[in-house]
Formats: C-alpha cells, sequence, structure tokens
C-alpha cells in the first residue's frame, strides 16, 4: 500500500455549540495525514499538537497567548514559546513560567498530557504572540 493508498487518520468532536470549530472538525491538511504509518510517535504526537494550539491561539484575544498547564503535576504553567520532538518518542515545550523563568519540558509521547490555557501577554510585549502560526508554517514546508 503507498502513502496515497492509506486511510487518512480518523478524528471526531462534538460540542454543545454547533458552530464551534476544532481541530477534530477541520480537514487535516494533506501534509499531515499523508505517510502517518511511517511517522514515529513523536512526530506524529508533534503535528497534532501544532494544529491543537494553532487552532487554540484562533480563539484568543489580543490581551492573551497561549500557555500549557501540566496534567498531574504542580509545576504551573508554560507560556509556549517552542515546540519540538525528538524521534522516536519525545516531544519538548519551550518557554517561561508565569514569573517568566526559563522553562522546559521534555515528555515521552506515552505520558502526553497538554492543558492548553490563554495568560494575559506581558505587559512590555506590544502584540500577542501567536506560536501556532509559525508552527503550522513550518509543517507546510517539512518533507
Amino acid at each position: 500500500m503507498t502513502e496515497h493508498e492509506q486511510d487518512p487518520p480518523c478524528a471526531r468532536a462534538v460540542h454543545a455549540d454547533p458552530n464551534t470549530r476544532s481541530v477534530e472538525i477541520e480537514p487535516i491538511p494533506e501534509n499531515v495525514r499523508k505517510a502517518v504509518a511511517q511517522k514515529s510517535s513523536a512526530k506524529w504526537a508533534y503535528e497534532r499538537l501544532i494544529l491543537y494550539i494553532k487552532n487554540f491561539e484562533e480563539h484568543l484575544d489580543s490581551d492573551h497567548e497561549i500557555a500549557m498547564g501540566f496534567t498531574g503535576a504542580s509545576a504551573g504553567v508554560l507560556r509556549i514559546e517552542g515546540i519540538g520532538y525528538f524521534d522516536p518518542d519525545i516531544v519538548t515545550f519551550y518557554g517561561a513560567d508565569a514569573d517568566g523563568t526559563r522553562t522546559q519540558l521534555i515528555q515521552h509521547v506515552s505520558q502526553l498530557n497538554v492543558i492548553l490555557r490563554a495568560l494575559r501577554k506581558q505587559p512590555e510585549v506590544v502584540e500577542a504572540r501567536r506560536i501556532g502560526f509559525r508552527l503550522a508554517q513550518e509543517l507546510d514546508t517539512e518533507d
């Protein structure tokens, strides 16, 4: 079976408001859905996280930026400034905590639990930063 003969990944979501748009409802970009079986767990998780982050940011006002809370821990919140993966099974988040302390989370894909949160942008920042749009552009340029 070639990569173009594979079934696309399945995703679904139902919302109380039928006008709500989410990653599971939107069409999966061609470059993300191709050759899923040939991707490592880390790359596949990384690509889908980008779609979730971009979608979340699309619903933020200009005074808020994306951050993530750590599930199952009291480590707090990380303002997302970067995301990466290391094959075959590591996903990494780069950023700063609520106090501005440089923070990095390195997580095995089998332990991946992320809460996306909206934090008020830092007062010295003129425009809210949108990492999701940059990440999605990067997906478009990958082989």
